[in-house]
């Protein structure tokens, strides 16, 4: 693809997939690569990045990157760590902040005529996150903006096209941030903004009938966004040469099975449904444990989808799902673990015995660009917005062991709950959403009967990717209509809370 490109240098910021998914906001393509494992085409980037970091350019163990072949010879910018770096390892001075800074800061002085700093002005809200800061500027350093407590919040080298900014453009909180990068990438750096959904649609069909050639692909279908897209990419790539693959594993939501296989006749896709709801729940007998459940769910899982695959005549590939976040976090600066073997319904980690070469069209996008992809292609909104659901199912959101009963129970809830997102406009307000059956009965009241039955949690979240979540503060109204309604609806429950949990601490899933 012959796009102008951007480099970011990961240094292990929590912060570094914003700066590229703000990038590409801008139509622009980026790369994330960690500090330690440069791409060797480093001339092929117009544009560095470097990005935030846990780590302090003052410790003996900081993060080491050679700027000899971008320094002066390539537009780059340095962000909280990167600035740091670019001042402390070049004749400036860092030290521990007096005031660590954390959260919102305005920018007060903000330095005119300067094409870094276009349309941002005095007041401009930023996100600062460190406890170091710049005490002297680099040699050639030029101070371009300041907040109370920090005086070099911003600065250039001058002769270079170095910038640097203690501060984080790329979180939301940063009112200006997407500005900002604007003015370093599309008026310094002069890169094309000719990234965009149909532009990779187009190259990528390309490709996938360039690599493919007429070789058959199965490509195991989830029901979710990203296999979804997968599919319908390779579908206009070599047509009736694509087999997909969904398989009922009995813990799907209410009706799932038949609802979204309907949906993929309607999208023209060569789809066979295997209802294995038998295997699964059979694997799963007496597991309560949550790694044993997965384990049980991803082995099958193989299982029966090998066994659906030998069915298909000289399949030579297998289609993944796979998303950049994904292919990111395999390399991650700071060592974070592989996503080669991704949750089972994308058919990550299926075992060498199937002897199958992998395709994998969204590699290079992030879920909010795969969606956008998907409308692009005219894929309808109501699949496209589908709120994300693990891989296992519902067998995460039973807490303890798995029977068809509690499966049974789970599902009328969930369908209430869900049904009632939708009906109240509330649905597409949630990034996900989902109910949990407790290992718990307690005493309640119906009539004039006492009863001891199970509790559910409903849990709603609001996210970017997943990485970081806040509880969803649903009105009481919603709340008080879909309690009442799941008591008098689902026989086997009695009482109904809401979590409150944000991730961190808590995970989005309890299991």
């Amino acid at each position: 693809m012959q796009h102008d490109k951007v480099l970011i240098v990961d240094f292990g910021s929590q912060y570094t997939q914003l700066i590229a998914r703000r990038v590409r906001e801008l139509n622009v393509y980026s790369e994330i690569h960690p500090f330690n494992k440069l791409p060797e085409d480093i001339d092929s980037y117009k544009a560095i990045i470097l990005s935030g970091s846990p780590m302090s350019v003052r410790s003996d163990n900081a993060f080491h990157i050679d700027l000899s072949l971008i320094r002066g010879k390539k537009p780059l910018l340095g962000v909280c760590y990167g600035a740091q770096y670019l001042a402390h390892f070049h004749g400036g001075v860092v030290a521990p902040s007096s005031t660590r800074e954390y959260g919102r800061a305005n920018l007060g002085f903000v330095k005119e005529d300067e094409d870094f700093l276009e349309g941002i002005n005095a007041g401009s809200l930023v996100w600062m996150s460190h406890s170091d800061t710049i005490k002297e500027l680099p040699t050639g350093g030029v101070r371009l903006a300041s907040t109370v407590d920090v005086e070099n919040a911003a600065y250039r080298i001058e002769g270079e096209q170095t910038y640097a900014i203690q501060f984080h453009p790329e979180v939301y909180h940063s009112t200006d941030g997407k500005q900002l990068l604007e003015n370093f990438l599309i008026h310094i750096a002069e890169l094309k903004a000719d990234w965009t959904p149909g532009a990779f649609v187009e190259e990528t069909i390309a490709a996938l009938q360039e690599k493919v050639g007429d070789d058959r692909v199965v490509l195991g279908l989830s029901g979710g966004v990203d296999s979804s897209v997968a599919a319908m990419l390779l579908h206009k790539a070599i047509g009736k040469n694509l087999f997909c693959i969904f398989v009922n594993n009995g813990l799907l939501r209410k009706d799932e099975y038949s609802q979204v296989l309907k949906q993929y006749e309607g999208m023209g896709l060569n789809v066979k449904g295997v209802d294995a709801t038998d295997r699964f729940m059979d694997a799963l007998a007496g597991l309560d444990d949550p790694e044993l459940k997965r384990k049980a769910i991803g082995r099958v899982f193989i299982e029966v989808f090998d066994d659906e695959a030998k069915q298909i005549k000289d399949v030579t590939w297998l289609a993944q799902g796979t998303i950049y976040p994904d292919v990111i976090e395999s390399v991650s600066a700071t060592g974070g673990p592989s996503a080669t073997i991704k949750s089972h319904h994308n058919v990550g980690g299926l075992p060498d015995f199937m002897k199958l070469k992998i395709v994998e069209p969204l590699r290079a996008i992030f879920k909010d660009e795969v969606r956008r992809v998907g409308a692009s292609m005219g894929m309808a909104q109501e699949l496209l917005g589908r709120h994300p659901f693990p891989g296992p199912g519902l067998a995460i959101r039973i807490l303890g062991d798995i029977t068809r009963e509690k499966v049974a129970i789970l599902q009328e809830v969930d369908a209430v709950f869900i049904g009632n997102l939708k009906k109240w406009g509330l649905y597409d307000k949630v990034w996900q959403a989902g109910a949990i059956l407790l290992p718990v009965n307690s005493v309640g009241v119906m009539g004039d009967e006492r009863t001891y039955e199970k509790c559910v949690a409903l849990r709603a979240v609001e996210s970017t990717d997943g990485m970081t979540a806040d509880w969803v503060n649903l009105p009481y109204e919603f709340l008080q209509a879909t309690s009442n309604e799941i008591i008098n609806k689902v026989k086997g429950v009695n009482r109904v809370v809401y979590d409150i949990s944000s991730k961190p601490p808590a995970t989005i899933e309890w299991e």
